[in-house]
């Protein structure tokens, strides 16, 4: 959110400020929100100045707490955030995975939609190292110091499924991970009805089961489950003794979650999951309890809706090679799985990623808020069914 010196958010932020002061704009956003701290970035109001990252821990779980920080620019002001924990499920935890999507390998021009000169674009500078290299790298570090079981890549590892741009992405991802590492294709890796990356995959951890789902319809945008594929989930819910998580790249179309109509009608052109195919992943949902949700990339957004007839959450995670730059740790208990959502907090990756919020304004978005989202749509508990 935006502190304007005396507001208060969803966020928790409020601080105390006199009519000269409202006129200053310092952003503060708790990034991150785990069962015992929290992640807060804060960006001066002063031009070109670092993002300051304060990390909270210590908290107890399901509980509020009053944190002070010193704005960067004028210590004499102070903001108020409260800051509320996740209750954290119940027995053992049993194992720790990580996600990625939308990494774009290959990418040159960030904000840019097909050929049009709107944007703003953003570049990297002459003779700068690309900025997926940069922020895909910062997002490796960060994984590997939570020793992660698995590192599941959802899509869109490049920008048009060129050779040298799924090599970059090796190098980046498979020299740390190894056998650790799950990758399904997305719809920039198939545009060229490309094959690599294709096929689900199931995998096992302690007390999870992944179903990995490739969605891309190659030589297009948009995204399906056939028929075939909800067989395999099926049967694989069925026989799994530990609840599953189902994954894959095009996020779910679900009627009357959205107030945009590109978004509720039901269209064959729907730029995420064909509604036939949403449906039926729904269906098989319902049926199989042991389904705990859909989690997907394609809309560099973080979103969490409801499945229509299940009730089980659908969710989006946002990309990692801009604003504002993420990945997804999962974190499993025998009474459910938490959900948290990282920035990048490398000083390199935050002095790309910040300038980022900005992208298609030209369009009249306020990506900063649509890339964003809420905090209860990074960091939450996804309970057993």
């Amino acid at each position: 959110m935006t502190a304007t010196g005396c507001e208060r958010s969803e966020e928790g932020i409020a601080h105390e400020c006199s009519p000269m002061e409202a006129v200053r704009t310092t952003t503060i956003d708790v990034t991150t929100v785990t069962d015992s701290g929290a992640v807060v970035h804060v960006t001066p109001d002063a031009a070109g100045a670092a993002v300051v990252v304060h990390r909270i821990d210590g908290l107890e779980p399901e509980s509020e707490t009053v944190v002070e920080l010193p704005d960067p620019t004028d210590p004499a002001t102070v903001h108020q955030l409260v800051i509320r924990t996740l209750a954290r499920p119940s027995g053992d935890r049993r194992c720790v995975f990580a996600t990625v999507n939308d990494v774009h390998f290959g990418e040159l021009g960030a904000g840019q939609i097909d050929d049009l000169e709107q944007g703003p674009i953003r570049r990297a500078a002459p003779g700068a190292e690309p900025y997926p290299e940069v922020m895909n790298r910062s997002a490796v570090a960060e994984m590997q110091a939570i020793d992660p079981d698995a590192v599941i890549v959802k899509g869109d590892l490049s920008l048009d499924g060129a050779e040298e741009e799924w090599a970059a992405f090796e190098k980046c991802y498979r020299e740390p991970f190894g056998d650790l590492l799950h990758v399904v294709r997305g719809n920039h890796d198939s545009y060229r009805h490309q094959d690599a990356y294709a096929g689900d995959q199931r995998i096992d951890l302690p007390g999870i089961t992944i179903a990995l789902l490739d969605t891309a319809i190659p030589g297009a945008t948009t995204g399906n489950i056939t028929s075939e594929q909800i067989e395999w989930l099926d049967a694989l819910a069925a026989e799994a003794t530990n609840p599953v998580i189902t994954m894959g790249h095009h996020q779910q179309w679900i009627a009357g979650t959205s107030a945009d109509p590109t978004e509720s009608r039901r269209s064959d052109d729907y730029f995420g999951l064909h509604p036939d195919a949403s449906d039926r992943l729904d269906e098989v949902c319902a049926r199989r309890t042991s389904i705990l949700a859909y989690t997907a990339g394609h809309t560099h957004r973080h979103r969490v809706r409801t499945m229509t007839r299940s009730g089980a959450p659908s969710i989006e995670v946002g990309c990692t090679k801009d604003f504002p730059g993420t990945w997804a740790e999962y974190r499993v208990f025998d009474g459910g799985i938490m959900q948290v959502v990282h920035r990048m907090s490398s000083p390199e990756a935050l002095a790309w990623s910040e300038p980022c919020r900005a992208l298609y304004s030209d369009f009249g978005v306020d990506y900063g808020s649509y890339a964003l989202g809420a905090l209860t749509d990074r960091c939450f508990v996804i309970p057993l069914r």
